[in-house]
């Protein structure tokens, strides 16, 4: 491994740590290298905070900090060049005097998109790029799909039994294993809303927070035009922030602080018309849980980035199929008794 891939390897490592807080905006790590020596580190922690680059100089030892106009600053992605929640990260490299720049890739909001590296060039950062680009890319997916689609990163997450299915029609069939289903509160607890169908929410009854994973559990998203879902069900228990999506607002009678009816169109338009309220409320990852109906929708309508699928040792003999889905497959892991095959979009 080249020493430059090392060093932003590890400002992966640190952009990582921002993954449950930072959303809608994207992991960043930073690090400062002096003669071989790491003398600055720094993440993008908290949405509305300080940037990578602002902690990265911040942690410099006050022994160390004439030493940072000598250093070369990893950051693994394009600094940002506008004043947003906080200044540009570009206009504080400037002053730092900073002459050597290592990124991963550039960052896609159109805002940026190459402008910032523009911004170094023109005052004498010599600066180079495509460092682990394609893991850079990985790390910002979420950004990038939001910013340039203009809709949320849309990840689908079903379990598939060795025959098939999904389960069967009015049954509450429970197929993954122990690790599988704290792994997938792990995933609640990176997105900001997640989704089930009617039939889902009336079969299971479930509570889609991540109570076996610490973190904030995300907006719980459920249709139901005919006012199906009893009160008495979890989803409208007003403990998460949810929206109920039907006809007309004015024939559910629940009040919560946390419970939101939205009338949204029928047909065609409605996970378009979803995707905008979502755009409005910032939310740039909807995590889509099931069941088939639902599933197929989004396949069926093209909206989808990624799939997360547990292929299980069960056994159902008849049932619900399983999506036909596409794309390809670019991970396989075994997760105790499962295996689970993570597919993306073409």
């Amino acid at each position: 491994m080249k020493n430059e891939d090392l060093f932003m390897r590890r400002s992966f490592d640190l952009a990582r740590l921002g993954v449950k807080n930072v959303n809608p905006n994207p992991m960043v790590g930073s690090l400062l290298l002096f003669d071989g020596l790491v003398i600055g580190e720094g993440y993008h922690k908290q949405y509305g905070g300080k940037h990578a680059e602002v902690n990265c100089f911040e942690s410099v030892f006050k022994e160390k900090q004439a030493k940072i106009h000598e250093s070369i600053l990893f950051v693994t992605l394009e600094p940002c060049c506008f004043h947003g929640k906080t200044p540009a990260c570009t206009d504080l490299i400037v002053r730092k005097k900073v002459k050597n720049l290592r990124i991963s890739t550039t960052d896609k909001t159109p805002e940026v998109n190459g402008k910032g590296l523009k911004i170094l060039s023109d005052a004498n950062v010599r600066t180079k790029t495509d460092l682990l680009e394609n893991l850079g890319n990985w790390f910002v997916r979420f950004r990038t799909t939001f910013v340039t689609k203009n809709r949320p990163h849309i990840i689908l997450k079903y379990a598939v039994s060795k025959d098939g299915y999904l389960g069967k029609v009015g049954e509450n069939i429970w197929m993954t294993n122990p690790i599988s289903k704290r792994l997938v509160h792990k995933w609640r607890s990176e997105v900001g809303a997640i989704m089930v169908g009617t039939n889902t929410a009336l079969t299971d009854n479930p509570k889609l927070d991540n109570r076996y994973f610490p973190g904030k559990s995300p907006l719980r998203i459920v249709p139901d035009r005919s006012n199906k879902i009893p009160k008495t069900a979890h989803l409208k228990d007003g403990k998460i922030p949810t929206w109920i999506l039907g006809d007309d607002p004015k024939s559910t009678p629940e009040d919560s602080s946390n419970l939101e009816y939205l009338s949204l169109p029928k047909g065609d338009g409605f996970l378009p018309a979803l995707f905008d309220r979502l755009v409005e409320a910032n939310i740039n990852t909807l995590l889509v849980e099931g069941g088939a109906s639902l599933l197929n929708s989004f396949i069926e309508a093209g909206f989808w980035d990624e799939a997360r699928i547990f292929e299980t040792d069960q056994v159902l003999g008849d049932g619900i199929s399983a999506p036909n889905i596409g794309g390809r497959i670019d991970i396989v892991e075994k997760v105790g008794t499962d295996r689970l095959v993570f597919r993306y979009a073409d």
